[in-house]
């Protein structure tokens, strides 16, 4: 289960304060929304969970399954778990999709004491894993998102997901920059990895992404803090209204 309690964050290079005291409980088998406008801090806390060293955490803290992660370094949160999927998936130029997801399987492995995969072994998890999400080989020969499509790049993150099995994922606005085809195929592949294990945290600004990956619970982020909890229905009534109601509350 993830806990965040009273969570305060600013940026470390200037000390600008962007989360305000953040309370939030996400069960183990449950998808919780974080909706709200252009600077309400929902990237910030995507990045402040995956350990992101931009930030710095002034006050609370963040409990995956009862232990604290503050103190840990982004490599240690993985291999406790956690996963951060990208707004903007970076093009890595001369890193091999393939070498670079093996990398990082055996990184993880080798951290949470688990043997590494052999040549054989891994291919065999990746094809079977690529082939449940629809991507092609003709993706895996390529440098990792290099000349791939907004949907392609997202698609590729659903299957990093998919072969580092991680039980805490952080979609920070998945569906940014895609259009409808896209957003539908890239919330298959995030709902197919939906399970009792895992905790989902989903960002992003509209209702959409949630017509297909349908949330327990929807919390809107408006000036650094939860500011209001409900179910799926309340992302329809965002939709209807917008963030007004939130932007003008006292943080």
């Amino acid at each position: 289960m993830l806990e965040i309690k009273n969570l305060h964050a600013r940026i470390a290079d200037d000390g600008t304060e962007i989360l305000r005291g953040i309370d939030l409980v996400v069960p183990r088998g449950e998808v919780h929304a974080i909706m709200g406008p252009n600077g309400s801090g929902k990237s910030t806390l995507a990045y402040v969970l995956a350990g992101r060293d931009d930030y710095e955490i002034t006050e609370g803290d963040i409990l995956w399954n009862g232990e604290s992660i503050i103190e840990m370094e982004p490599d240690e949160r993985a291999a406790k778990g956690v996963f951060l999927a990208f707004q903007y998936p970076m093009e890595i130029p001369g890193v091999a999709t393939m070498t670079f997801l093996r990398a990082a399987l055996n990184s993880v492995r080798k951290k949470r004491e688990l043997k590494e995969l052999t040549t054989p072994e891994f291919l065999k998890l990746v094809r079977a894993k690529a082939a449940e999400l629809g991507v092609s080989d003709e993706m895996l020969k390529r440098p990792l998102n290099v000349g791939f499509s907004g949907g392609e790049k997202k698609r590729m993150e659903i299957l990093q997901m998919a072969v580092l099995e991680p039980t805490l994922c952080v979609l920070d606005e998945t569906d940014s920059g895609l259009d409808i085809d896209a957003i539908r195929i890239v919330s298959e592949g995030t709902t197919k990895l939906r399970g009792p294990d895992r905790a989902m945290l989903v960002i992003t600004h509209y209702q959409r992404l949630l017509n297909y990956i349908v949330p327990d619970k929807v919390h809107v982020l408006a000036k650094g803090r939860i500011q209001k909890t409900g179910g799926k229905e309340l992302a329809l009534e965002l939709e209807k209204s917008g963030y007004a109601d939130f932007t003008g509350k006292a943080a």
